[in-house]
């Protein structure tokens, strides 16, 4: 949630800020008035329960005729204060409602617009001309079932559309590849973390995935738990309603867990292979700064996604999302697009979003300096996502007979292998 501050001292920064997310505006003038409520009944219930203190101190102290009247007086105090009392629950309620419904307030350069607003920032690596090569790419799918790499068809039968069987080198190379991930992020001074699968509604509601994105979460009703999208909200909630001294500050996690997301909203889009699919595995980096140190920490996890992309020989480009495109979390989201040759675009392969200090009150995640405490900044940066990252690696280094070359980065992980060949049907 945004800080209460900002609203009461500069409401129209909240308002753009809404304006260009394409949210409801008026929500910011609702949210005022509930606050400006909550305040005054608050006030309104500390002036009676003083009144009511300071009535309980005469009783004892009055004589028997003013002990009848002031015990009278007391009885109507008491309602009053009881009336007061849920007043102020109420408006504190509508408030806390309203806030939650609000995104954060997004950068001042983040570029203004919706999915396809945003602006490039940077390109790397060359794109290959397969023409001159002397053939025409296939896509990852063909390649992989070539590969006896992904297996559609029986993740279909067991499970339903858009899953999916990783098989023989299929499987090495996700293993290889979150192998090498966590060996870049561990070096980098990330502490590895598995997480949690299922959270709690607070978890899911804290890091901001149960407004808009709501539709795309899995939810246990029997036992009211959620499946996560993304390891980001077991790290999040990681340290919640706990104080951490600055001096310990950055906290930097990098977390291994299956994600899973309902995808609504795309039906007919990517429908084949493995490039959008229900459920998946990622390693995704966490971390907790001071917010004073946010921005430079969100230029740095972009600087290790694309580092890992380097790594992986991958032609690619960084973006910077448009507001509309964000997500209620994020003030900025710079994306990693990789190249796919049979797509003939970049499509997103990781991302890096700084929230300021937007999940950390939510979740209640402090700092302490000195005496100050205050919510701190956490920012979150997808290292490999599995799934999408095998699409890139096929199409991009598949060679004439359907082979597909390794990476010289991973090789060590996938035991010197330097080309995965066609199996025999």
């Amino acid at each position: 949630m945004i800080d209460l501050r900002l609203l009461r001292e500069d409401p129209d920064r909240v308002r753009a800020s809404q304006r260009a997310r394409g949210e409801d505006v008026d929500l910011v003038d609702a949210l005022l008035s509930a606050d400006e409520l909550r305040r005054s009944s608050g006030v309104r219930f500390d002036e009676l329960r003083n009144e009511q203190r300071s009535l309980g101190k005469l009783i004892p102290k009055a004589t028997p005729e003013e002990r009848t009247e002031l015990l009278k007086k007391a009885e109507l105090l008491k309602a009053d204060v009881k009336a007061a009392d849920a007043a102020q629950d109420e408006a504190d309620a509508e408030a806390k409602r309203l806030l939650l419904q609000l995104g954060n307030v997004v950068h001042e350069d983040v570029p203004v617009g919706g999915e396809e607003d945003f602006v490039v920032l940077e390109t790397h690596g060359t794109i290959r001309d397969f023409g001159a090569e002397g053939f025409e790419p296939k896509d990852h799918l063909e390649l992989g079932e070539a590969l006896g790499a992904i297996d559609m068809e029986r993740g279909a039968k067991v499970s339903g559309s858009r899953f999916y069987y990783l098989t023989g080198v299929g499987a090495l190379l996700e293993l290889a590849l979150v192998n090498a991930a966590i060996a870049q992020a561990t070096e980098a001074g990330f502490i590895p973390m598995l997480t949690p699968a299922l959270v709690r509604p607070r978890a899911m509601e804290g890091t901001g995935f149960l407004g808009q994105a709501a539709e795309n979460v899995y939810h246990l009703e029997k036992d009211d738990y959620y499946l996560v999208g993304t390891s980001e909200v077991p790290l999040a909630a990681y340290h919640m309603d706990e104080i951490i001294e600055a001096d310990k500050l950055p906290l930097r996690y990098a977390g291994f867990s299956p994600c899973f997301r309902r995808e609504a909203g795309t039906y007919g889009k990517d429908t084949r292979g493995i490039f959008r699919v229900h459920q998946f595995d990622k390693v995704e980096m966490f971390s907790y700064v001071d917010p004073a140190d946010a921005e430079a920490e969100h230029r740095r996890l972009l600087e290790w996604e694309k580092q890992w992309l380097t790594g992986l020989e991958l032609p690619f480009q960084v973006i910077d999302v448009a507001t509309g495109d964000l997500g209620a979390s994020a003030s900025r989201k710079f994306d990693c697009e990789a190249w796919i040759p049979t797509q003939g675009k970049y499509r997103e392969l990781t991302s890096a979003s700084n929230c300021d200090g937007f999940q950390a009150r939510r979740l209640s995640v402090r700092m302490r300096e000195g005496k100050k405490v205050q919510p701190l900044a956490t920012l979150n940066g997808t290292l490999c996502a599995v799934p999408r990252t095998i699409v890139a690696i096929l199409e991009n280094h598949q060679l004439a007979d359907g082979s597909v070359r390794v990476p010289e980065m991973l090789r060590p992980y996938l035991g010197g292998r330097e080309v995965l060949e066609p199996v025999a049907k």
